[in-house]
């Protein structure tokens, strides 16, 4: 008989002590790696709740009140180079890292105890007051541009209901002539680069502005022979317009004024009040009141007759640069620094659009004739069209190499859109479908300005390398010489 071994058994279970649950937690040890990202998820995390407490917190908006509270919570007023809406920022990321270590209440409330019988509390006004006189002029505006829409309204509904309007014809017509632009005469304007030009509104005077400070009236056609010579900036001139009305003509310049002459030379009036040097100028279709821009942020509008300021518009976070009044007169649009173009009602005063799109600043704004139409270019090469009604960009113009310096539409229907660049060309686009009719390549600088005769007869164009050159087209002499012509496919 086999004898078996008995069979083995089973260890009985004894509970661990405390040495012997230390030693399994050893076994489970955390590496560095894990132990950084863990703190890092933990940072993570209370920098969100910190940034969902500040954007809960209930941070004045008055400049001044933002300044007392950070006074009264221990940290400085203002920074250098720090801005209004910046310091704010600051003040909410302080006031949420007090409430988390609980101290915010404690301090404000001690605060309140101590100025609670000292202090009265102080109402701000929601707007700035303005003179009487901007009332009457917003009257005045309003009244202009009533009877201007009532026209152009009359006009357009006859352009649809007359069965001898043919609109198409005109546009192809236009464009033609536009397409026939050709160089007619080039010129030296200055010994310094040229930065600004204007027609008269007969077309019978150019009037061309420059580094120097100096500008210049020209006698047309040819440029050649001096009307007047206009010296009373003491810095460089940045802009010339003629007004709409009359043969006077504003100039701007890095003075931080703008001045009113006559075609004879004669100094009619200074502008004064900018707190940095002025960008562009442009006159109300009036003739009544002229827009300045300037790098203190702000556009202004004074009275031409007067040489009252009449509003002083901020609105822009960074310098205001290009300025346009539409046609009817009720509203104005400007462009800055900040890569935005606004729109304005001079009638009430308020901004009522704000177009967001340009990386970059915008420089020059234009409205169109049919008047529901803005262009703008800037430094990102691009050219833009708004429309007023839908509110948003309506088209994209990749329009050059470089940055757009100036924007301006044909003056009689808004056939066709020119565009000067840094690129040293001067673009023209069809007004109806934005493609390219005319590239004018001549200059050999930055082409700074352009302005575009009343009946679209000729473009001039003034540049860095210091000449004027006036462009007009060839189609008008074959028209003459041959009689009929075809129209062309554009």
């Amino acid at each position: 008989m086999v004898r078996h071994p008995p069979l083995a058994r089973p260890p009985a279970f004894r509970p661990q002590q405390n040495g012997g649950a230390k030693a399994d937690d050893e076994r489970y040890v955390i590496s560095e790696e894990s132990r950084q990202v863990r703190e890092r998820q933990e940072r993570a995390m209370q920098e969100l709740l910190r940034k969902r407490r500040a954007a809960a917190m209930a941070v004045p908006t008055n400049e001044k009140s933002v300044r007392g509270r950070l006074r009264r919570l221990g940290d400085a007023i203002t920074l250098f180079g720090e801005r209004e809406m910046e310091r704010r920022a600051r003040l909410a990321q302080l006031m949420a890292r007090l409430d988390i270590g609980g101290q915010l209440d404690r301090l404000l409330r001690a605060y309140e105890e101590e100025v609670e019988d000292k202090e009265e509390e102080v109402q701000y006004l929601f707007f700035t007051e303005g003179p009487k006189e901007l009332r009457e002029a917003r009257i005045d505006i309003a009244k202009y541009s009533i009877k201007r829409a009532a026209v152009r309204v009359q006009r357009a509904k006859r352009r649809r209901d007359d069965p001898d309007e043919d609109v198409d014809a005109e546009t192809k017509w236009a464009l033609k002539q536009a397409k026939g632009m050709v160089l007619d005469c080039s010129s030296f304007g200055d010994d310094r680069p040229l930065t600004g030009c204007s027609f008269s509104r007969d077309g019978t005077i150019l009037a061309t502005c420059s580094l120097s400070g100096v500008t210049t009236l020209w006698e047309m056609p040819q440029v050649t022979n001096k009307i007047a010579v206009l010296k009373d900036h003491k810095e460089r001139v940045t802009d010339v317009v003629f007004s709409p009305v009359d043969d006077c003509l504003a100039t701007a310049s890095a003075d931080r004024t703008a001045k009113l002459w006559k075609t004879d030379g004669t100094l009619v009036q200074t502008f004064e009040g900018h707190l940095d040097r002025l960008a562009r100028v442009a006159f109300h279709p009036s003739g009544k009141y002229l827009g300045t821009t300037s790098f203190d942020k702000t556009w202004r509008l004074w009275d031409v007759n007067t040489g009252a300021e009449l509003l002083l518009q901020e609105g822009h976070s960074r310098s205001v640069y290009g300025i346009a009044f539409q046609q009817e007169g009720a509203l104005a649009a400007s462009s800055g620094l900040d890569s935005l173009a606004r729109v304005w009602d001079l009638r009430t005063g308020r901004s009522i659009l704000a177009f967001q799109g340009h990386i970059k600043p915008v420089l020059s704004v234009n409205f169109s004739p049919n008047g529901y139409h803005l262009a703008s270019g800037g430094e990102d090469s691009q050219c833009r069209i708004w429309d007023l009604r839908m509110r948003k960009s309506l088209y994209i113009i990749p329009a050059h190499a470089n940055l757009v310096s100036q924007v301006k539409y044909e003056p009689q229907q808004g056939y066709f859109l020119a565009t000067a660049s840094y690129d040293m060309k001067v673009n023209i686009w069809s007004g109806r479908d934005f493609s390219l009719v005319k590239s004018l390549a001549g200059h050999e600088s930055k082409v700074a300005s352009l302005d575009i005769t009343a009946d679209s007869s000729c473009i001039a164009t003034v540049s860095h390398d210091r000449t004027i050159k006036l462009w007009t087209s060839s189609s008008n002499e074959e028209d003459d010489q041959g009689g009929e012509t075809t129209d062309i496919d554009l």
